[in-house]
């Protein structure tokens, strides 16, 4: 599985949770868990519906989550990560 990032993407990630080292750790751990087996269901991946329904979310922690679209069988772009409701 490849990853690409949306040029928003890091800077998102930054604001919201710079200098969390608990949500970086937990952050990578779900990204190769999501690399070894997207339907993992520790990940709680579920298809957005709605003005969303081109993405893809999966949990982090907590409240925290990625917002992905695939881009092809074996690339995603990573979009959006943050609360619910910061992503929603």
């Amino acid at each position: 599985m490849n990853i690409i990032f949306h040029p928003n993407f890091k800077k998102v990630y930054k604001s919201r949770f710079g200098g969390n080292q608990k949500v970086f750790k937990r952050f990578n751990e779900r990204v190769a868990i999501f690399i070894e087996d997207i339907g993992n269901p520790i990940l709680h991946n579920h298809h957005l519906t709605g003005t969303m329904r081109e993405f893809w979310s999966f949990s982090i922690a907590g409240d925290v989550r990625v917002i992905y679209r695939v881009i092809s069988e074996n690339q995603v772009e990573f979009y959006d990560i943050g609360s619910h409701n910061q992503v929603y």
